[in-house]
């Protein structure tokens, strides 16, 4: 089912969307909608303990190339953003360099774009004091959000480039934070728009094909281009074009991107010269072989 549909259902109905997307997820599969919110509100709580865990702490990353990113900016006295948005960001890097250090995450929608969500939760939950449910609810349409685009386009890198991954993520925080503070799914849906157009035609070129760099920031920046889209969205800011639309022009963007730009490590910043050298180095590490086994035996 298209967002739009989704939203015009709400709106007829007179439910909230949550609750709509809950119906939908049942007349599809037979889930039950109330075990089904149980199961987000256990993923939530998962990504919070996560969170704590790992939260400004340094990391022993599988090639070494990240692991003290969130540290540094934990240790750091913002300058020009705020506590919400500094607290996001250094748990969407404590998030992701653990995901580089093999460690227990949430793949929201996928494990190299998983800081995102996890950073959006966190902030919404200590820092804007945002209740449970309501961050259920939220989640719940964030979930709808990324469904859509799973759907019709791809949430995968190898397929369609790093939009479908942080991009993804970052529509999906970024309605659910209009969404916990408003209950309005189509400003939400808005905020989504706005968010995947900031962010289409990302391309996935980790050094190595490893998930380090440049992916573990891209999910502390995402935060922030989610953090924009919602404040955007918040002051009555539409996107012109519809988010069925925006995604539909993802999916052909992700088709049109060539084969070095969708995780083979031949393009972008993979195929420049530093990025060479730090793959020599890798080669010749005695190590490399093991770290690569673990790294293909954890995706089996």
């Amino acid at each position: 089912m298209k967002f739009s549909e989704l939203l015009e259902v709400s709106r007829r109905a007179n439910q909230p969307l949550h609750e709509v997307v809950l119906v939908q997820q049942m007349l599809e599969d037979g889930s039950d909608p109330s075990e089904t919110r149980a199961k987000v509100r256990f993923l939530l709580r998962t990504m919070l303990k996560i969170v704590e865990s790992n939260y400004g702490k340094c990391q022993q990353a599988l090639v070494g190339l990240c692991g003290e990113n969130a540290h540094l900016l934990s240790k750091h006295e913002p300058r020009f953003v705020g506590e919400f948005i500094h607290t996001a960001m250094v748990a969407a890097l404590s998030v992701a360099e653990a995901n580089a250090s093999m460690r227990r995450i949430v793949a929201c929608p996928t494990a190299g774009s998983c800081g995102v969500m996890h950073g959006v939760v966190y902030a919404l939950a200590r820092v804007a004091h945002i209740e449970e449910e309501r961050l259920v609810d939220g989640l719940i349409v964030a979930g709808a959000i990324g469904d859509v685009v799973a759907r019709v386009a791809s949430v995968s890198g190898a397929k369609s480039g790093c939009q479908a991954e942080i991009g993804t993520a970052a529509a999906m925080a970024s309605g659910m934070m209009v969404y916990v503070l408003t209950r309005d799914g189509e400003m939400s849906c808005h905020a989504a728009a706005i968010c995947l157009k900031s962010l289409m035609g990302l391309v996935c070129d980790p050094v190595g094909g490893f998930v380090e760099v440049p992916c573990v920031k891209r999910n502390a920046t995402a935060v922030a281009v989610a953090v924009s889209a919602a404040e955007m969205a918040l002051s009555g800011i539409k996107s012109v074009i519809p988010f069925d639309e925006v995604v539909e022009a993802m999916a052909k963007v992700g088709r049109s991107l060539p084969e070095e730009l969708r995780e083979t490590g031949l393009g972008g910043i993979a195929a420049t010269r530093t990025a060479q050298r730090l793959l020599q180095g890798f080669m010749n590490r005695g190590d490399t072989n093991e770290a690569i086994e673990r790294r293909n035996n954890s995706e089996r």
